[in-house]
């Protein structure tokens, strides 16, 4: 009996710890954290979705195509980095498919896809193959890198310039003023985000 009363208080005590830890770690430590979120970083914890017009266009961490529906690039809009993330269709972009091709630089296979990606945008920019970096012609590991390099945004200025009747200079001022520098100054690279670089061009009104 004695030995069955232990085990019993055992197993109560366990009991307790798991509903304990259950409402402190599972809920109240959700709420606090979520709350904390929704408090100091709004936009971030509500994926930072951009709204125009009272219409939401996108998400700053997610990337998109700004393509016709056949899948051309568009000329007056500044190109993202290509994509292997896709459960249909080649446009990627695709959250719910996250990924990069997984294809060793070396593949024919992904080196096919480099040399058509820079022959479409040695045609489309009117730019020599050794003015392409890296970026324009690679999808990111997560294909759904929203950001590209300065390098490619400028490479861009002067065939989106002309598809809108603007100045070079305005457009390459814009594209200078959307650069965002590394993080805390020295992680990663210089970027400019895509997405709030064509929203912006779309404020010049033409």
């Amino acid at each position: 009996m004695n030995r069955l009363r232990g085990a019993w208080r055992q197993y109560w005590v366990a009991i307790r710890a798991m509903i304990v830890l259950t409402v402190a770690l599972g809920v109240a430590y959700t709420f606090v954290v979520t709350g904390i979120g929704q408090l100091a970083f709004p936009a971030q914890a509500n994926g930072s979705m951009v709204t125009q017009d009272g219409k939401t266009v996108g998400s700053t961490l997610i990337g998109q195509a700004f393509t016709d529906a056949k899948g051309n690039p568009l000329p007056q809009w500044f190109q993202s980095r290509p994509s292997a993330a896709t459960s249909n269709g080649p446009a990627g972009y695709d959250a719910a498919a996250s990924s990069g091709s997984n294809l060793a630089t070396g593949n024919p296979v992904q080196v096919k896809a480099v040399q058509d990606r820079t022959a479409a945008i040695e045609k489309l920019d009117g730019v020599p193959a050794s003015a392409i970096p890296s970026d324009a012609v690679t999808a990111s590991g997560s294909g759904l890198d929203p950001h590209i390099s300065p390098a490619y945004a400028l490479l861009q200025v002067k065939r989106v310039a002309e598809a809108r009747g603007l100045p070079e200079a305005t457009v390459k001022k814009l594209v200078e003023s959307r650069i965002q520098a590394r993080d805390l100054g020295y992680l990663g690279d210089p970027t400019v985000n895509v997405l709030q670089l064509n929203l912006a061009l779309a404020r010049l009104g033409r």
